[in-house]
């Protein structure tokens, strides 16, 4: 494991950040999309013989059989194709929520990639799905749960009016997070992600087309500050 001689670990193929808590709050997680199985699996392992819980992202049922017969106890939710080793006995605040947002059911993977990094990194996260402003009413019934919250995370596609809406409703940090979801001119969540960046709500910070993850870690940080 890691020293302040050797803060990584060398595999060959790939390089393990453990300094990554100490610096940054939380440890390092594992893309997996473009690793091998064995790769990811492998990385796993080494991970494990730390003391903090573990993610791997953009993980297919492949590679969660591989890392499972290496780490019994890692878990696997399909829906947001995440694995997850729970290693740290983490409280969350009572007192402050994140609350994670879905214009429609189709955004619920990214969304749940988000919910569930937050709720890893010991946060307390509530759900409040398909909103979208095409029934508008569905939100407003919400409201006195969207004012409650610390901050928000709103994962809409199409193109990602709900995030604008949020944002004019609250005085909390509102973190947009654009999916890929929509029809031929949503080009995969490009009209989703400009019509973010351009929303006319003050507060409103914007992630990548489907970074779930990176959407959860930000509200996670945010979620911590005092």
């Amino acid at each position: 494991m890691s020293s302040k001689k050797n803060l990584f670990e060398e595999l060959g193929f790939a390089k393990i950040d453990h300094h990554r808590a100490e610096r940054c709050g939380s440890p390092e997680a594992v893309f997996c999309e473009g690793k091998t199985a064995a790769q990811a699996a492998r990385i796993v392992q080494q991970m494990n013989k730390g003391p903090h819980n573990i993610l791997g992202t953009r993980a297919n049922a492949e590679t969660f059989a591989a890392v499972k017969k290496l780490v019994p106890q890692a878990q696997y939710h399909e829906l947001a194709r995440l694995i997850v080793v729970r290693k740290e006995k983490l409280r969350p605040d009572p007192r402050r929520y994140i609350l994670v947002m879905t214009a429609g059911t189709s955004d619920i993977p990214a969304a749940e990639e988000a919910a569930l990094t937050a709720e890893l990194m010991g946060h307390r996260v509530e759900r409040v799905f398909d909103v979208g402003v095409a029934g508008i009413h569905r939100l407003f019934a919400q409201k006195k749960k969207i004012r409650a919250a610390n901050v928000i995370v709103v994962a809409a596609g199409m193109e990602g009016a709900l995030a604008s809406v949020v944002g004019g409703l609250v005085s909390k940090p509102v973190i947009a997070l654009p999916t890929s979801v929509g029809y031929g001119a949503s080009f995969k969540g490009l009209a989703a992600l400009l019509g973010m960046l351009n929303s006319c709500a003050a507060g409103v910070a914007v992630v990548n087309i489907d970074n779930g993850f990176g959407a959860g870690r930000l509200a996670a940080m945010i979620n911590s500050m005092r």
